[in-house]
């Protein structure tokens, strides 16, 4: 679904990017993970058409990014890590507009439904709870019907249970023939969802492959955890405690 061959992103003499490649495979969940200022979100920008490349190739569903950028932009639905909506409109009527702009006919109501947000279709995006308005934000990015979606750190800052809901929103997307490249600084969120990771550092990718590949071949190399590990984790403690169901109080 998407190919990139030794991409490179200069900022003046700063090197951001270092000739990366790599290829999503249609209908995967494709993370790109990496700490601050390791060049993922460059990266990602650059196949979103939001940043120029300095040099490489990218296709996104075989149309050449340098060829075809307004094709592409019609393929690909993009969730930022902060979004701005207009104040006045409530869900349904910001619904409609995107899909004006996205010359579409959208059922608002299914779409808010799909999210778990029917009962606040006449609220406003600010009445909206942390977990609401990171699912609003994934609904605009399905408006387009995309055949790919990019999740910049979708679930920080949400508690567990509006985290775990994300997670299977994603999945489920996923199941309906979506491609997601999603990025994250939770490392069980990566684990969970992804089918496979690239971990970038310092601009270059330092691995690549499946989560469980990763981990066994940590293991092979003799790693060992300074503490026995667990069958639980404290989040898993936080859910039985306190219920699975989403609360967006």
């Amino acid at each position: 679904m998407i190919s990139v061959n030794d991409l490179v992103k200069n900022y003046g003499n700063f090197n951001a990017v270092k000739g990366i490649s790599f290829e999503v495979y249609e209908n995967e969940i494709f993370g790109l993970l990496g700490p601050n200022g390791a060049g993922k979100s460059t990266t990602l920008e650059i196949i979103e058409t939001l940043r120029k490349k300095t040099s490489g190739k990218i296709e996104v569903a075989g149309y050449d990014l340098d060829k075809k950028p307004n094709t592409i932009k019609s393929l690909i639905g993009v969730q930022l890590q902060a979004s701005s909506y207009y104040p006045g409109l409530n869900l349904l009527q910001l619904i409609d507009l995107f899909g004006g702009l996205y010359n579409q006919d959208v059922d608002g109501m299914e779409l808010l439904r799909s999210v778990n947000l029917e009962e606040k279709a006449k609220a406003k995006f600010k009445e909206l709870s942390g977990g609401q308005k990171q699912r609003f934000s994934v609904a605009t990015t399905l408006i387009n019907k995309p055949k790919v979606i990019f999740l910049d750190e979708p679930t920080t800052g949400l508690d567990p249970q509006a985290r775990r809901n994300l997670w299977e929103l994603i999945k489920e997307i996923k199941s309906q023939g979506t491609t997601v490249i999603i990025t994250t600084h939770y490392m069980d969120e990566a684990e969970y969802l992804c089918d496979r990771i690239a971990i970038i550092d310092s601009g270059k990718i330092v691995a690549l492959d499946t989560p469980d590949n990763l981990i066994d071949h940590l293991v092979a190399s003799g790693f060992e955890r300074p503490r026995e590990v667990k069958k639980a984790n404290l989040e898993d403690v936080f859910i039985q405690l306190t219920g699975k169901t989403l609360r967006d109080d």
